[in-house]
């Protein structure tokens, strides 16, 4: 058996650097091969932050362009974006456009590289859509989408453990419900011969598994079972493969890294949360009792409310780490590198 790169590995907060300044929100962040990251922005749009570390927002306006009967007309994505946009998961588009799935406005949307955007999909089965999470992007070029929750606000979800999330495709039969019944569903990622679809519940706290099964009706997902620990030890956020299997993950708020092998044994690779907020924050999740008070005490410091995890650099050794607090992003070299998006070798 070959050996796990991260045996014996724990990250030297020594090495850690930070890229970019003045960030609201980066959530999410997609990395290019030539160095260029895009990260979500809560000012409403994405911070294209260039290889030599120059910076520039892209925010997100009305494109009217487009006329199809799942695209909205210019006053009625204004009338959305005033409700409060707020980007949240990124894909690549194949033509490089960025798919956003928005937390703010309830949409998953489609921007170009300088901020056109239109609204793809906000309802679906004739009712909306729900609380958009996060969206990927596969090799047959369907899209995949995560839904939180239907419940306003959503806060009540996640402090009532709802099991109301779902995962949703578009394919060339349209968007449909392919899961549901998750815990909060949160980021997705397909192993490397998309054979399995990773699915974060945050509030399980765990993830589940389903694997994908191809017919002429189009793809869908059985076979569904929890991956690794039933109970992460917080609330799971963000996930990414390695190379060699790893399914590295965020511990929202209290504020760890840890990895899957592909054993489902789970290693803590960081912790960078508060010890006595962290301890509070778990024995109040376990008795469902969290309030917000409760959540605003527990984060770290590298990355404040860690949220997510991308792969990147020219040999994709280079570990970013999103946050939803941080004004900054933390990065550092991994002993293995990430398993490359299916945008990676496009552009």
């Amino acid at each position: 058996m070959t050996p796990n790169p991260l045996d014996g590995y724990t990250i030297d907060r020594a090495g850690i650097r930070f890229v970019g300044q003045g960030l609201q929100r980066p959530e999410c962040i997609l990395a290019e091969r030539d160095g260029t990251l895009w990260a979500a922005d809560a000012r409403g749009g994405v911070m294209r932050i260039a290889p030599d570390g120059s910076q520039q927002f892209i925010g997100q306006r009305a494109d009217d362009r487009f006329g199809s009967a799942a695209a909205d007309t210019a006053d009625a994505f204004e009338a959305k974006f005033t409700q409060g946009t707020l980007p949240n998961g990124l894909a690549f588009a194949a033509d490089g456009s960025l798919l956003i799935s928005n937390f703010g406005t309830d949409c998953l949307e489609l921007m170009t590289r300088d901020g056109r955007t239109r609204t793809l999909y906000d309802r679906i089965d004739g009712q909306p859509i729900g609380k958009v999470n996060f969206v990927l992007r596969d090799s047959k070029n369907r899209i995949w989408l995560t839904i939180s929750t239907r419940v306003n606000p959503w806060t009540q979800a996640a402090a009532r453990r709802v099991r109301d999330g779902y995962v949703a495709v578009v394919d060339e039969h349209g968007l449909r419900v392919v899961a549901d019944g998750f815990h909060f569903t949160n980021e997705i990622r397909l192993d490397a011969r998309e054979e399995w679809l990773y699915i974060v519940e945050t509030t399980g706290p765990h993830i589940s598994r389903m694997r994908l099964v191809e017919s002429a009706g189009g793809v869908a997902l059985a076979d569904r079972e929890v991956f690794g620990p039933s109970h992460l030890g917080g609330y799971p956020d963000g996930i990414a493969f390695d190379a060699h299997g790893n399914l590295w993950c965020t511990l929202v708020m209290v504020d760890k890294l840890v990895a899957l092998t592909p054993q489902g044994d789970m290693r803590l690779l960081i912790d960078d949360g508060d010890p006595a907020a962290s301890r509070n924050l778990l024995a109040k999740m376990d008795a469902g009792t969290v309030t917000a008070e409760d959540m605003a005490r527990a984060k770290g410091t590298l990355a404040p409310w860690m949220a997510s995890i991308t792969f990147g650099g020219a040999d994709l050794r280079t570990v970013y780490v999103g946050s939803l607090l941080g004004t900054t992003i933390p990065c550092f070299r991994s002993p293995v590198p990430g398993l490359p998006m299916v945008h990676w070798h496009e552009r």
